[in-house]
């Protein structure tokens, strides 16, 4: 197994430095090129609207110094109609904006999940050993989510914002050049208040995001283990450590709004300050005759609506922030690069299942010391090797590097004398099929898990492949091979998951069967049925079998003890039959004795004999 992390350390990497403040959303610009089209629909329509927004002003401008002051009622009626028009083409434009934004917003939500999703499938399996899996189920989530909201709502209104204060700024120059300086005086230092607060606001947004993927850690944790934790009374105890994460999450969400929320009532008081200044100064105006009561009401008016900008802004700009650390955190994910890589030209291999481990040599990502070093095994078709040693020796991992779910440090493994590294990923996985001691299943049902490996099996394949491995309980589920298993399998038994896995694995035949002590929840009867039908299995094809009781030992051919190496690391220090190694290897006998007593060991000596013969 994986070396596993220090305490109270995180798999989640520290957030890369970028050259902007939004440089991550930058880089989602290709997931918004396909909708470019809506965006600049939905743009148009928010603009346009902003328009007839600032038409309303001026029109009313127009009625105060026109038809209210001359009384011409027929001009007043006119310009009636045209605010009812105005109301009518806003609705119209907005009713547009929300149906384009559906269709847009949604399509770039799914192809950015799409992507996460497929990129996850090819990390390799030491990308997954060092990262929670909450943390990424929150990228998939809640951090995506985000990224939408903010395609959705707040990059329109920031562009829109930004060209509505512009606009509006110049019309109130032009308008009144003293009144309309205030506007844009009273701006310059909330700006910079702003941007001072949304560094820290940024770095407390990473802290809530980084924590809410540590909080869905422990909920998914618990949920798949909620029968280990029921069943050693110990839900006080997780509960203490969920509550933990969940009071520092709370605490850093506080420090979050309390951040927001000196941002807006700073961006709150400003607008209403500069109104009782520019409704001071503009009454003393028209009292002395330098401004007409129409452009005074237009111009208020004007610049209420650049109250709504104003205000928003710093919505807007917690959710910028929100979203670019949610793209930062995405793309921590979609700019790892697998180890396990399809290679430039894929090799062929057709032989009959040659097996051999050449001067192999294996150390974990991040770690110095190979944990194996030296092995050479050679494994002819037809030919079954029990690996046994010490528990975490790296029999697991030994068997691991043939299908490639790690890549070998030194030396090579060559399938039908062809390096694994040069077989396309496809071609060596259909060749090779593996049964695990913890048995994977999906929800879903007992057919899909089966035929996971082998979609085109056909019922006869099946039902072998269930006879093989004692798991014709499956015909006695409700809808039997349609049947639904539940999350990892939880509704079947222990002995029934790894039964199931096991017919997965010898579905098809396939030329090379890897067996991470498959056998080990069976109950003895089922386990002697289990390996006689194994053993016509194993006759037609190449097998790896890791052993840790006797019986299993029994279905190999030969066996390769693993055992510490002089420079350090782990080999192979014997290798032979059952009996010779029984006979003259100290180590294998003691390995064997601490699952079995000495009667049972000649017993199985005799048995090797007859099976040999």
């Amino acid at each position: 197994m994986p070396p596993s992390l220090p305490p109270g350390s995180s798999p989640v990497p520290s957030p890369p430095h970028t050259t902007g403040q939004l440089a991550s959303l930058w880089r989602l610009r290709r997931y918004v090129r396909p909708y470019r089209a809506k965006m600049a629909v939905m743009l148009v329509v928010a603009l346009a609207s902003t328009l007839i927004g600032v038409a309303v002003p001026l029109l009313t401008s127009t009625v105060i110094n026109g038809p209210l002051r001359t009384g011409d009622r027929d001009a007043l009626w006119l310009l009636g109609l045209y605010a009812l028009l105005f109301g009518l083409a806003e609705a119209a434009l907005i009713l547009t904006r929300r149906l384009t934004l559906a269709s847009s917003v949604l399509g770039i939500e799914r192809d950015l999940r799409d992507d996460l999703y497929e990129h996850l499938q090819h990390l390799d399996v030491g990308f997954h050993d060092s990262w929670q899996s909450g943390q990424l189920v929150s990228r998939m989530t809640s951090d995506i989510s985000s990224i939408r909201r903010f395609f959705g709502f707040a990059l329109i209104f920031l562009v829109v914002n930004s060209i509505t204060f512009v606009s509006v700024g110049i019309l109130l120059i032009v308008i009144d050049p003293l009144l309309g300086g205030i506007v844009v005086l009273f701006g310059v230092p909330l700006s910079i208040v702003v941007f001072r607060y949304e560094k820290v606001y940024r770095r407390n947004i990473r802290a809530v995001q980084d924590q809410q993927g540590e909080v869905a850690t422990d909920v998914e944790e618990s949920a798949l283990g909620i029968r280990a934790i029921k069943s050693f009374g110990r839900r006080d105890l997780f509960f203490q450590r969920y509550d933990a994460k969940a009071v520092h999450l709370r605490k850093l969400q506080l420090a979050q709004i309390r951040t927001l929320a000196h941002i807006w009532a700073m961006i709150i008081a400003q607008p209403q300050t500069v109104l009782a200044l520019l409704t001071l100064f503009g009454v003393a105006a028209t009292a002395a005759g330098k401004l007409s009561l129409g452009t005074l009401v237009a111009f208020v008016a004007l610049y209420q609506m650049l109250i709504w900008p104003i205000e928003s802004s710093g919505w807007l700009l917690a959710a910028s922030q929100e979203a670019n650390t949610a793209a930062e955190r995405i793309f921590e994910v979609l700019d790892a690069q697998p180890t396990i890589v399809e290679p430039a030209e894929a090799r062929s291999s057709h032989g009959t299942g040659r097996l051999e481990f050449e001067n192999v040599g294996f150390s974990y990502p991040g770690s110095d010391e190979l944990l194996l070093t030296g092995i050479n095994l050679v494994i002819e078709p037809g030919e079954t090797l029990a690996v046994v040693g010490p528990t975490g020796c790296g029999k697991t991992t030994l068997t691991a590097l043939v299908p490639r779910l790690y890549d070998v440090t030194e030396g090579r493994v060559l399938l039908d004398g062809v390096d694994v590294r040069e077989l396309s990923l496809s071609d060596l996985r259909t060749r090779v099929a593996c049964a695990f001691e913890d048995p994977t299943l999906f929800s879903a049902s007992v057919r899909e898990n089966l035929a996971l490996g082998r979609p085109d099996a056909d019922e006869e394949q099946v039902e072998e492949a269930l006879r093989v491995a004692q798991a014709q309980y499956v015909h006695d589920l409700p809808w039997a091979l349609d049947t639904r298993v539940g999350e990892q399998g939880m509704s079947l038994s222990g002995g029934q998951r790894q039964r199931l896995a096991l017919a997965r694995a010898v579905l098809g035949r396939p030329s090379i069967l890897v067996l991470d002590d498959p056998l080990s929840a069976l109950d003895i009867h089922t386990e002697g049925l289990v390996e006689q039908a194994l053993r016509s299995v194993l006759a037609e094809t190449t097998g790896l079998v890791v052993a840790h009781r006797p019986s299993t030992v029994l279905l190999a051919d030969r066996v390769a003890v693993l055992g510490p190496a002089p420079g350090g690391g782990t080999t192979v220090v014997a290798e032979g039959t059952h009996h010779e190694l029984l006979e003259h290897n100290a180590v294998y006998r003691d390995l064997l004795s601490q699952s079995s007593d000495l009667t049972e060991l000649a017993d199985l000596s005799e048995l090797a004999e007859e099976v040999v013969r």
